[in-house]
């Protein structure tokens, strides 16, 4: 049986990087893959998938919350790589779980764990619960040579905690963090964590 993976990393640790290689792989196997994204990430384009070093490819599907995935869209496939799947509601991501299952496809989801406040996104949550497979893709914090396991959020330059938990950015507002520099930003600005 196919497995549902969920490769996690906090911000600017290449994870679309990661999927548009994994698609290119596939294909130059002359094997077919299907790109997903949600529908409302249009920071780059709504109908394109691209990472911050530059390099894209067409969303084959774009999902809302209340979407239904059509399994015969499906047919001839390889793999369905799945872009920013913190985003992804529970009911899609249960979706993709029964799609890896029932038509024996992988499913490689990509995405943040948590939100800038640390706080699980509704997708990881159920990634984290169903995937058969969880990877972290790491990278080094911004402020040190430590491992990022946060994601700060600066506004002005500073770090701030408000806001709603999505809210899209780039390298412009967030920053992978060790939790020690991520801790020390927060304090400096004088922010109040949430208990």
């Amino acid at each position: 049986m196919a497995k549902l993976y969920f490769r996690h990393g906090t911000v600017s640790s290449a994870k679309t990087l990661n999927l548009l290689a994994v698609a290119h792989n596939y294909r130059s196997q002359g094997k077919q893959v299907v790109l997903i994204k949600p529908a409302f990430d249009d920071r780059f384009g709504s109908e394109v998938i691209r990472s911050r070093a530059g390099i894209e490819q067409a969303a084959d599907i774009k999902v809302l919350a209340d979407t239904q995935i059509d399994k015969k869209e499906f047919e001839g496939i390889s793999c369905i790589l799945v872009d920013e799947a913190q985003f992804l509601s529970v009911a899609v991501v249960e979706q993709l779980r029964e799609i890896s299952a029932d038509l024996n496809i992988p499913v490689i989801c990509y995405g943040l764990r948590t939100d800038f406040r640390t706080r699980l996104f509704e997708g990881s949550a159920r990634l984290l619960e169903l995937a058969d497979s969880i990877e972290e893709i790491k990278t080094t914090c911004a402020f040190c040579n430590r491992k990022a396991v946060a994601n700060l959020k600066h506004v002005n330059g500073v770090a701030t905690l408000a806001g709603p938990a999505i809210d899209l950015g780039a390298e412009e507002k967030y920053y992978p963090a060790c939790y020690s520099c991520y801790k020390g930003q927060i304090a400096a600005a004088g922010v109040q964590e949430a208990a």
